[in-house]
Protein backbone atom coordinates (compact mmCIF):
# COMPACT_ATOMS: atom_id res chain seq x y z
CA UNK A 1 0.00 0.00 0.00
CA UNK A 2 3.16 2.36 0.52
CA UNK A 3 4.57 1.22 -2.37
CA UNK A 4 1.41 2.27 -4.29
CA UNK A 5 1.15 5.55 -2.62
CA UNK A 6 4.72 6.39 -3.38
CA UNK A 7 4.13 5.85 -7.02
CA UNK A 8 1.12 8.08 -7.37
CA UNK A 9 2.89 10.86 -5.47
CA UNK A 10 5.61 10.32 -7.77
CA UNK A 11 3.33 10.52 -10.52
CA UNK A 12 1.69 13.35 -9.46
CA UNK A 13 5.00 15.24 -8.91
CA UNK A 14 5.83 14.37 -12.40
CA UNK A 15 2.53 15.32 -13.94
CA UNK A 16 2.59 18.50 -11.82
CA UNK A 17 6.18 19.14 -12.34
CA UNK A 18 7.43 22.05 -15.39
CA UNK A 19 9.12 19.51 -17.33
CA UNK A 20 6.37 17.56 -18.25
CA UNK A 21 4.84 20.83 -19.68
CA UNK A 22 7.34 22.01 -21.58
CA UNK A 23 8.24 19.04 -23.30
CA UNK A 24 4.40 18.80 -23.92
CA UNK A 25 4.51 22.97 -25.54
CA UNK A 26 7.35 22.28 -27.39
CA UNK A 27 5.59 19.04 -29.15
CA UNK A 28 2.96 21.31 -29.62
CA UNK A 29 4.26 23.98 -30.80
CA UNK A 30 6.63 21.99 -33.15
CA UNK A 31 2.87 20.24 -34.52
CA UNK A 32 1.72 23.52 -35.13
CA UNK A 33 4.87 24.82 -37.31
CA UNK A 34 4.68 21.40 -39.51
CA UNK A 35 1.73 22.20 -40.05
CA UNK A 36 2.29 25.79 -40.75
CA UNK A 37 5.50 24.89 -43.15
CA UNK A 38 3.30 21.98 -44.88
CA UNK A 39 0.26 24.50 -45.69
CA UNK A 40 2.80 27.00 -46.69
CA UNK A 41 4.91 24.40 -48.94
CA UNK A 42 1.31 23.35 -50.61
CA UNK A 43 0.65 26.35 -51.70
CA UNK A 44 4.12 27.46 -53.16
CA UNK A 45 4.46 24.25 -54.89
CA UNK A 46 1.06 24.86 -56.41
CA UNK A 47 2.15 28.35 -57.95
CA UNK A 48 5.50 26.84 -59.18
CA UNK A 49 3.74 24.46 -61.11
CA UNK A 50 1.89 27.04 -62.80
CA UNK A 51 4.38 29.31 -63.84
CA UNK A 52 6.05 26.25 -65.27
CA UNK A 53 2.93 25.09 -67.77
CA UNK A 54 3.08 29.17 -68.54
CA UNK A 55 7.05 29.39 -69.11
CA UNK A 56 6.15 26.65 -71.42
CA UNK A 57 3.57 28.04 -73.21
CA UNK A 58 5.95 30.74 -74.47
CA UNK A 59 8.85 28.04 -75.21
CA UNK A 60 9.59 25.51 -78.21
CA UNK A 61 7.64 22.64 -76.47
CA UNK A 62 3.95 23.19 -76.29
CA UNK A 63 1.11 20.52 -75.18
CA UNK A 64 -2.50 21.97 -75.90
CA UNK A 65 -4.82 23.63 -73.36
CA UNK A 66 -6.56 20.42 -71.96
CA UNK A 67 -3.70 18.31 -72.02
CA UNK A 68 -2.00 21.06 -69.68
CA UNK A 69 -5.12 21.33 -67.08
CA UNK A 70 -4.97 17.41 -66.76
CA UNK A 71 -1.11 17.47 -65.89
CA UNK A 72 -1.84 20.72 -63.61
CA UNK A 73 -4.26 19.57 -61.39
CA UNK A 74 -2.52 15.78 -61.47
CA UNK A 75 0.42 17.54 -60.25
CA UNK A 76 -1.10 19.46 -57.25
CA UNK A 77 -2.71 16.31 -56.29
CA UNK A 78 0.42 14.23 -56.18
CA UNK A 79 2.12 17.20 -54.44
CA UNK A 80 -0.70 17.45 -51.67
CA UNK A 81 -0.31 13.87 -50.74
CA UNK A 82 3.20 14.04 -50.70
CA UNK A 83 3.52 17.25 -48.35
CA UNK A 84 0.98 15.74 -46.30
CA UNK A 85 2.60 12.19 -46.24
CA UNK A 86 6.05 14.12 -45.21
CA UNK A 87 4.48 16.07 -42.51
CA UNK A 88 2.57 13.14 -40.64
CA UNK A 89 5.72 11.62 -40.69
CA UNK A 90 7.41 14.29 -38.61
CA UNK A 91 4.75 15.03 -36.62
CA UNK A 92 4.65 11.48 -35.12
CA UNK A 93 8.64 11.95 -35.44
CA UNK A 94 9.25 15.45 -33.69
CA UNK A 95 5.99 16.45 -32.54
CA UNK A 96 5.21 13.24 -30.68
CA UNK A 97 8.63 11.69 -30.19
CA UNK A 98 7.81 8.41 -31.58
CA UNK A 99 10.84 6.27 -33.06
CA UNK A 100 9.99 6.48 -36.74
CA UNK A 101 12.33 3.63 -37.96
CA UNK A 102 11.04 0.73 -36.22
CA UNK A 103 7.57 2.19 -37.07
CA UNK A 104 8.22 2.28 -41.04
CA UNK A 105 9.85 -1.21 -40.89
CA UNK A 106 6.40 -2.60 -39.50
CA UNK A 107 4.63 -0.81 -41.46
CA UNK A 108 6.69 -2.15 -44.65
CA UNK A 109 5.78 -5.49 -43.44
CA UNK A 110 1.95 -4.68 -42.49
CA UNK A 111 1.87 -3.21 -46.11
CA UNK A 112 3.16 -5.95 -48.28
CA UNK A 113 -0.18 -8.03 -46.03
CA UNK A 114 -2.40 -5.16 -46.76
CA UNK A 115 -1.16 -5.03 -50.55
CA UNK A 116 -2.72 -8.18 -51.58
CA UNK A 117 -6.40 -6.85 -50.32
CA UNK A 118 -5.52 -3.41 -51.99
CA UNK A 119 -5.32 -4.31 -55.75
CA UNK A 120 -8.46 -2.67 -56.51
CA UNK A 121 -6.66 0.30 -54.95
CA UNK A 122 -3.55 -0.63 -57.10
CA UNK A 123 -5.44 -1.25 -60.01
CA UNK A 124 -7.17 2.26 -60.14
CA UNK A 125 -3.42 4.38 -59.80
CA UNK A 126 -2.50 2.15 -62.87
CA UNK A 127 -5.04 2.60 -64.53
CA UNK A 128 -5.33 6.74 -63.92
CA UNK A 129 -1.82 6.43 -65.16
CA UNK A 130 -2.72 5.22 -68.60
CA UNK A 131 -5.40 7.56 -68.60
CA UNK A 132 -3.18 10.57 -68.48
CA UNK A 133 -0.35 8.49 -70.73
CA UNK A 134 -2.71 7.94 -73.54
CA UNK A 135 -4.01 10.92 -73.57
CA UNK A 136 -7.91 9.19 -73.52
CA UNK A 137 -9.50 12.62 -72.21
CA UNK A 138 -8.74 15.59 -70.60
CA UNK A 139 -9.85 17.87 -67.62
CA UNK A 140 -12.62 19.69 -69.65
CA UNK A 141 -13.86 17.42 -71.66
CA UNK A 142 -17.53 15.79 -71.99
CA UNK A 143 -17.36 12.15 -72.39
CA UNK A 144 -19.58 9.44 -71.46
CA UNK A 145 -18.17 6.34 -69.39
CA UNK A 146 -19.54 3.51 -66.96
CA UNK A 147 -23.01 5.19 -67.31
CA UNK A 148 -22.06 8.93 -66.56
CA UNK A 149 -22.16 11.63 -69.20
CA UNK A 150 -20.77 14.79 -68.08
CA UNK A 151 -17.69 17.32 -68.58
CA UNK A 152 -14.15 15.76 -66.78
CA UNK A 153 -13.57 18.14 -63.57
CA UNK A 154 -10.58 16.48 -61.95
CA UNK A 155 -8.44 13.13 -62.71
CA UNK A 156 -6.50 11.54 -59.49
CA UNK A 157 -4.08 8.93 -59.02
CA UNK A 158 -7.07 6.98 -57.88
CA UNK A 159 -10.56 8.46 -58.98
CA UNK A 160 -12.03 10.99 -62.01
CA UNK A 161 -14.52 13.45 -61.25
CA UNK A 162 -17.47 13.98 -63.76
CA UNK A 163 -19.66 17.08 -63.77
CA UNK A 164 -23.10 15.91 -65.34
CA UNK A 165 -24.75 18.53 -67.05
CA UNK A 166 -27.79 18.84 -64.52
CA UNK A 167 -25.15 19.25 -62.26
CA UNK A 168 -24.44 16.57 -60.42
CA UNK A 169 -20.53 15.54 -59.65
CA UNK A 170 -19.94 11.73 -59.85
CA UNK A 171 -16.83 10.25 -58.90
CA UNK A 172 -15.50 7.31 -60.75
CA UNK A 173 -12.60 5.16 -59.70
CA UNK A 174 -10.17 5.04 -62.48
CA UNK A 175 -10.37 1.34 -62.56
CA UNK A 176 -13.98 1.43 -63.49
CA UNK A 177 -13.08 3.51 -66.77
CA UNK A 178 -13.20 0.95 -69.00
CA UNK A 179 -14.91 2.23 -72.32
CA UNK A 180 -14.31 6.31 -72.62
CA UNK A 181 -16.64 8.06 -75.84
CA UNK A 182 -15.00 11.27 -76.05
CA UNK A 183 -17.13 13.63 -77.68
CA UNK A 184 -14.96 17.16 -77.24
CA UNK A 185 -11.90 15.41 -79.68
CA UNK A 186 -13.28 16.12 -83.15
CA UNK A 187 -15.87 17.90 -84.59
CA UNK A 188 -19.51 16.95 -84.16
CA UNK A 189 -22.59 16.12 -86.65
CA UNK A 190 -25.93 17.79 -85.90
CA UNK A 191 -28.87 15.63 -87.66
CA UNK A 192 -31.77 16.96 -87.74
CA UNK A 193 -35.30 15.43 -89.19
CA UNK A 194 -37.83 18.38 -90.32
CA UNK A 195 -41.67 17.19 -91.08
CA UNK A 196 -43.19 18.44 -94.03
CA UNK A 197 -46.50 17.89 -95.09
CA UNK A 198 -47.35 16.04 -98.48
CA UNK A 199 -49.44 19.38 -99.50
CA UNK A 200 -45.75 21.05 -99.67
CA UNK A 201 -43.51 20.93 -102.43
CA UNK A 202 -40.68 18.97 -101.97
CA UNK A 203 -38.23 21.64 -104.02
CA UNK A 204 -39.81 24.63 -102.35
CA UNK A 205 -38.92 23.65 -98.96
CA UNK A 206 -35.58 22.41 -100.26
CA UNK A 207 -34.72 25.81 -101.31
CA UNK A 208 -35.99 27.74 -98.28
CA UNK A 209 -33.72 25.51 -96.16
CA UNK A 210 -31.10 25.88 -98.24
CA UNK A 211 -31.17 29.95 -98.44
CA UNK A 212 -31.49 29.50 -94.61
CA UNK A 213 -28.42 27.54 -94.34
CA UNK A 214 -26.20 29.93 -95.88
CA UNK A 215 -26.75 32.29 -93.08
CA UNK A 216 -26.50 29.91 -90.37
CA UNK A 217 -22.06 30.13 -89.82
CA UNK A 218 -21.55 33.40 -89.88
CA UNK A 219 -25.46 33.89 -87.15
CA UNK A 220 -23.90 31.15 -85.04
CA UNK A 221 -20.34 30.29 -83.54
CA UNK A 222 -21.69 26.62 -82.88
CA UNK A 223 -21.90 25.92 -86.51
CA UNK A 224 -19.14 25.62 -88.56
CA UNK A 225 -20.11 24.73 -91.73
CA UNK A 226 -23.11 25.00 -94.30
CA UNK A 227 -25.92 22.55 -92.92
CA UNK A 228 -26.85 20.52 -95.93
CA UNK A 229 -30.27 18.97 -97.20
CA UNK A 230 -29.72 15.41 -97.56
CA UNK A 231 -32.75 14.23 -99.14
CA UNK A 232 -35.89 12.40 -98.34
CA UNK A 233 -35.35 10.50 -95.68
CA UNK A 234 -38.81 8.84 -94.71
CA UNK A 235 -42.21 8.68 -96.21
CA UNK A 236 -45.06 8.85 -93.02
CA UNK A 237 -48.99 8.72 -94.01
CA UNK A 238 -49.47 12.80 -93.50
CA UNK A 239 -46.06 14.29 -94.14
CA UNK A 240 -42.03 13.16 -95.54
CA UNK A 241 -38.89 13.85 -93.86
CA UNK A 242 -36.43 15.86 -94.69
CA UNK A 243 -33.50 15.63 -93.35
CA UNK A 244 -30.85 18.16 -92.46
CA UNK A 245 -26.82 17.73 -91.41
CA UNK A 246 -24.51 20.30 -90.30
CA UNK A 247 -20.95 20.32 -88.57
CA UNK A 248 -20.17 21.23 -84.98
CA UNK A 249 -17.56 22.35 -82.66
CA UNK A 250 -16.67 19.18 -80.56
CA UNK A 251 -20.01 18.70 -77.90
CA UNK A 252 -21.71 21.16 -79.82
CA UNK A 253 -23.84 18.70 -81.89
CA UNK A 254 -26.60 18.86 -79.55
CA UNK A 255 -26.73 23.06 -79.29
CA UNK A 256 -26.42 22.69 -83.00
CA UNK A 257 -29.27 20.65 -83.66
CA UNK A 258 -31.79 22.72 -82.08
CA UNK A 259 -30.13 26.15 -83.83
CA UNK A 260 -30.93 24.08 -86.59
CA UNK A 261 -34.50 23.31 -85.91
CA UNK A 262 -35.53 26.88 -84.25
CA UNK A 263 -34.54 28.46 -87.74
CA UNK A 264 -36.16 26.08 -90.24
CA UNK A 265 -39.33 26.46 -88.11
CA UNK A 266 -39.34 30.16 -88.72
CA UNK A 267 -38.23 30.21 -91.92
CA UNK A 268 -41.10 27.59 -92.88
CA UNK A 269 -43.63 29.78 -90.85
CA UNK A 270 -43.12 32.24 -92.37
CA UNK A 271 -43.05 30.90 -95.97
CA UNK A 272 -46.28 29.65 -95.38
CA UNK A 273 -45.14 25.92 -95.07
CA UNK A 274 -47.32 24.77 -91.72
CA UNK A 275 -45.43 21.64 -89.61
CA UNK A 276 -47.86 18.93 -90.28
CA UNK A 277 -49.76 18.02 -87.21
CA UNK A 278 -52.50 15.26 -86.18
CA UNK A 279 -56.12 15.38 -87.73
CA UNK A 280 -59.26 13.97 -85.78
CA UNK A 281 -62.25 13.74 -88.80
CA UNK A 282 -65.54 12.99 -86.19
CA UNK A 283 -68.83 11.43 -87.65
CA UNK A 284 -72.37 11.09 -86.63
CA UNK A 285 -74.12 8.35 -86.13
CA UNK A 286 -76.89 9.34 -88.71
CA UNK A 287 -74.93 11.10 -91.14
CA UNK A 288 -72.39 9.41 -93.40
CA UNK A 289 -69.27 10.56 -94.72
CA UNK A 290 -70.72 11.59 -97.89
CA UNK A 291 -73.60 13.40 -96.59
CA UNK A 292 -71.18 15.65 -94.72
CA UNK A 293 -69.36 16.31 -97.45
CA UNK A 294 -72.17 17.61 -99.54
CA UNK A 295 -73.39 19.60 -96.31
CA UNK A 296 -69.99 21.80 -96.14
CA UNK A 297 -69.59 22.14 -99.60
CA UNK A 298 -73.22 23.20 -99.83
CA UNK A 299 -72.53 26.11 -96.50
CA UNK A 300 -69.40 27.00 -98.31
CA UNK A 301 -71.40 28.11 -101.65
CA UNK A 302 -73.77 29.85 -99.70
CA UNK A 303 -71.20 31.88 -97.73
CA UNK A 304 -69.87 32.77 -101.34
CA UNK A 305 -72.80 34.06 -102.57
CA UNK A 306 -73.49 35.83 -99.28
CA UNK A 307 -70.44 37.61 -99.57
Amino acid sequence: MDQFNKDINNFWDQLSGPEIWTLIGKGFLKIILIIIIAAVAIKVGKKVIDKVFMSRQRGPFRITERRENTLKKLLHNVLTYTVYFTAFIMILDEGLGLAIGPLLAGAGVAGLAIGFGAQNLVRDIISGFFIIFEDQFSVGDYIFTSNVEGTVEEIGIRTTKIKSWTGEQHILPNGNVTQVTNYSIHNGLAVVDINIPYESDFESAEKIIEKMAIELPDKYNEIIGTPEVIGVQTLELSHFVMRVITETLPADQWAGARIVRREVKERLYREGIQIPSPRLVMYTRNESPTALEVDGEKKKLQERNED
